[in-house]
């Protein structure tokens, strides 16, 4: 499945898009979470500099 949506992005608007992984820690247990985005290239920095 994972052929399946790689293909697609990269097709017409797909290439105007990143996927962005993020590591939050967790206020409860301060364990470490991954957050996943799907975000315009020009806003990127902008996800990622974010809290």
């Amino acid at each position: 499945m994972a052929k399946k949506v790689v293909a697609t992005l990269q097709k017409g608007e797909g290439r105007t898009y990143s996927k962005v992984i993020k590591m939050v820690k967790s206020p409860k247990t301060g364990a470490y979470v991954f957050k996943e985005q799907m975000v315009l290239n020009d806003q990127v920095k902008d996800v990622l500099a974010a809290k």
